[in-house]
């Protein structure tokens, strides 16, 4: 691999962010082979290189290496190279993984171990050193930032499956930039010109869902008027972005699935089926071969959903990428990253971030407009709310005339700090759409966050 550090997609070297150079993660240098000596699948070979971040075994299609031993879980266990050993982790599997007769969670293996898994049985063979994995050079992908090995990994398909129109499943913790990564595809590929339409399984009451995914006809129940469209045919010739559809009701995953194999709706209350062209994106937190297993999503859905699949790492494996996305942060945000206390800095460095990289930017706006705080979010007492912004006497004064009038209010610490946040995104959002002409997905664009998200903060800034 080329000893050139990654670069932003406006050509900027990441080895200044922050004036710290980034330590990349070193490859895997060896590889590894799981032989099948007992069960179903005897004789078969399943190779492990550096390629991939981490691995499958298991009945599901989905698995990278599938067993079609029966006692064996749709997704038994991962694996995963670390260095120059394997590390094996059992993923809740109904009858467990076992290392040498030895029942495990979770384990590092050598090679010349024996697993069991179900009814097979598995001998784990060193193959010795070998050519490491080229890896994209880029430090991002769309709006999709950073130069962790776990990122740069990804890149390479994210770029084959933008320049494709099959279906994609991308799945992550909260907070792991599925969006991000959803608009990326969809800006990156030939449908960049069509709309990107989102539609969140979480945010509709169940009894709308149908409606809001197919559309209606005038008179179709109480209270629909007129005949309005639904989100596949609003995404016409672009993207439809479906969030969180491990949470869709099993009900309609058989409507959905027609509506993908078919690519044709029909209306709620309607008698004709109408042709739509719409790409399908979908994101989940959820295990979803796991929902598969437990009767809440059904097997042919996802097998139709997961013709492409991509997992998006949480924040705390991606090694290096914290200070990248600080200084992107704070580059959105109007602010000189290189003015951020190296303290706070080294903190973020250590920090498990479960809300990871959503919950870090909100980290970074908060140290911008406040600075330090002695108090964690935990310590909040909402038993005694922040008071509105109208609520605040005005002052005269120049741009810190927010703060000045919170201090005349004598507010507590926390409260003071709620108040003033909530001002900064009120003006943030005032002023960023007032740039863009009222047009609300170029502010959006701007910002750097997600549309629904900035949509979000605009609606609360509204009624402060």
């Amino acid at each position: 691999m080329s000893d050139r550090f990654p670069m932003t997609n406006d050509g900027e070297d990441l080895s200044t962010v922050l004036d710290t150079r980034v330590e990349l993660t070193p490859l895997p240098d060896a590889t590894f082979a799981l032989v099948v000596l007992e069960g179903p699948d005897l004789g078969t070979t399943f190779v492990l290189d550096g390629s991939r971040a981490s691995h499958l075994i298991g009945q599901s299609p989905m698995c990278d290496f599938r067993l079609t031993d029966r006692m064996a879980s749709r997704r038994h266990a991962e694996l995963e190279l670390v260095g120059v050993r394997l590390r094996l982790r059992d993923l809740g599997s109904t009858n467990g993984t076992r290392v040498d007769h030895l029942a495990v969670v979770e384990a590092f293996l050598d090679g010349g171990e024996i697993v069991h898994m179900g009814t097979t049985e598995l001998r784990l063979e060193r193959l010795g050193a070998k050519p490491k994995p080229s890896l994209s050079l880029d430090g991002s992908f769309g709006k999709l930032l950073g130069a962790s090995r776990e990122m740069r990994r990804l890149y390479p398909l994210c770029e084959k499956l933008a320049a494709s129109t099959i279906p994609v499943i991308i799945e992550g913790e909260t907070g792991t930039g599925k969006e991000v990564l959803a608009e990326s595809l969809h800006d990156c590929g030939p449908r960049a010109g069509g709309p990107f339409v989102v539609f969140d399984c979480t945010a509709v009451p169940p009894s709308l869902v149908e409606s809001e995914l197919f559309g209606h006809e005038r008179g179709a129940f109480t209270g629909a008027t007129m005949t309005r469209k639904g989100v596949f045919e609003q995404a016409d010739g672009g993207t439809l972005f479906i969030d969180e559809i491990g949470d869709l009701e099993l009900s309609l995953q058989a409507k959905l699935l027609r509506a993908v194999e078919r690519a044709e709706v029909r209306r709620v209350g309607g008698d004709k089926w109408l042709k739509i062209d719409a790409r399908v994106l979908c994101a989940t937190r959820r295990d979803l071969d796991q929902a598969v297993q437990a009767g809440r999503f059904r097997d042919d859905l996802l097998h139709r959903l997961a013709v492409g699949r991509v997992e998006l790492p949480p924040l705390r494996r991606r090694k290096g990428d914290v200070p990248i996305l600080v200084a992107h942060f704070c580059k959105e945000l109007g602010a000189d990253a290189r003015a951020l206390p190296r303290d706070v800095i080294n903190r973020w460095l250590e920090d498990a971030w479960p809300g990871n990289v959503r919950e870090l930017r909100n980290a970074v706006a908060r140290q911008i407009a406040i600075g330090d705080v002695v108090v964690p979010d935990d310590d909040w007492d909402d038993a005694d709310p922040a008071p509105p912004i109208g609520a605040i006497p005005h002052t005269s004064g120049g741009p810190d005339d927010a703060i000045e009038r919170v201090l005349a209010m004598k507010l507590p610490l926390l409260q003071a700090r709620r108040v003033i946040v909530n001002e900064f995104e009120r003006r943030y959002i005032e002023r960023i759409v007032e740039q863009h002409g009222g047009n609300v997905v170029h502010a959006a664009r701007a910002s750097g966050i997600a549309r629904r998200y900035f949509q979000l903060l605009r609606k609360r800034s509204r009624t402060q």
